[in-house]
């Protein structure tokens, strides 16, 4: 697999402001992705008063938490105790995955750390632009917490953003007291947070055996679909690796496509073709998907509410793999859509934001 720049991903190309070096550099190398990015640049963001779910009391509690990541995110990274602490591998292993859920995380797994996991060079964040992405690593311990399905089955509106950005702070959280747990321990250890990841959590979580990537490009999980979110700890601490894990979910994307019918903007491709950039994976267009967040204020949620896996389906309950069982998919969607129709939706606000 090839590597991804985080320069080219949609949240940095955002950032890129016309008159500085950053900008200059970035659209002298890209200049077909100049005039979209220059549009997108003139809406709103993510909570901002212009948007259509703007609430003078309720959007701040998205933009705080993110504010608040920002503002930790220098202590990703710190000294490591000289002294090493030694121990068994796997009870070390027992030790991080059960500190992990202690702190609220509802899936952990760990893989080895390989060269498609991280991005080529770094974009972000002006002061490190187009850096080049060295860690020497190992190991990647991947993290998931659940998001709220009702709180999710309200997007697009203020709710989901609300949650979404409580459960990156849930997950920084995590990753943070992991991160010093393991540098106190005496070995080297990276938080990878929101607006500071060095690789991709979704490419980690597949391999480290969470889920796999659905036609949204999002992990999912078995039981929690994709109402989830992702963190990372990279680490040179030795530990037992997981395997991947497969249930069919390609099977089963390829005859639901519910993400893609239901996406507002169209982002997500209905065709069954995989192959992008060559990679493995499912289409999606993050300009047009980005640009319809700055519409609503809030990372919208539909692809993940609309996900059969997501909504604790009866139907899948017991089921070890959809892999080449048509009949066993069309019972799913049928639940599915019996109960919820297009997709799930829940109107208003929970009492405590009314």
């Amino acid at each position: 697999m090839k590597r991804v720049d985080e320069r080219d991903v949609m949240f940095s190309r955002a950032n890129y402001q016309k008159g500085t070096d950053v900008y200059e550099d970035y659209y002298k190398r890209n200049p077909d992705k100049k005039a979209i990015d220059d549009s997108i640049r003139t809406r709103p963001h993510l909570c901002d008063e212009d948007t259509m779910t703007y609430s003078e009391l309720n959007s701040p509690m998205a933009s705080s938490a993110f504010e608040f990541l920002g503002d930790i995110r220098h202590l990703c990274e710190g000294k490591v105790s000289p002294v090493k602490v030694q121990g068994n591998k796997k009870i070390i292993t027992r030790r991080i995955k059960g500190f992990a859920k202690h702190y609220g995380a509802k899936l952990v797994g760990i893989t080895e750390l390989k060269d498609y996991h991280f991005y080529t060079h770094r974009g972000r964040h002006t002061e490190d632009y187009g850096k080049e992405v060295k860690c020497d690593h190992r190991y990647g311990i991947v993290f998931a917490v659940e998001m709220d399905k009702d709180m999710i089955n309200r997007g697009p509106m203020i709710a989901e953003v609300i949650e979404t950005s409580k459960c990156y702070v849930d997950a920084a959280v995590i990753g943070m007291v992991l991160s010093y747990y393991i540098r106190n321990l005496g070995y080297e250890a990276r938080n990878h947070m929101d607006a500071n990841y060095l690789l991709m959590p979704v490419l980690v979580a597949r391999d480290a055996g969470l889920g796999e990537l659905g036609r949204n490009n999002l992990l999912t999980n078995k039981k929690f679909g994709s109402r989830i979110r992702l963190g990372v700890v990279t680490t040179d601490l030795e530990l037992e690796i997981d395997e991947p894990v497969s249930f069919g979910l390609e099977d089963f994307c390829e005859q639901c496509k519910n993400c893609s019918f239901i996406c507002p903007s169209q982002s997500i491709s209905n065709e069954t073709e995989k192959y992008s950039n060559d990679n493995l994976n499912w289409t999606i267009n993050q300009e047009t998907c980005y640009i319809k967040w700055t519409y609503t204020g809030t990372d919208c949620g539909m692809c993940i509410s609309s996900c059969p896996f997501s909504q604790n389906m009866e139907a899948m309950k017991d089921i070890d793999t959809f892999k080449d069982n048509p009949k066993l998919i069309a019972s799913v969607l049928g639940e599915f859509r019996k109960k919820y129709g297009k997709k799930p939706f829940v109107p208003g606000n929970p009492d405590w934001l009314r």
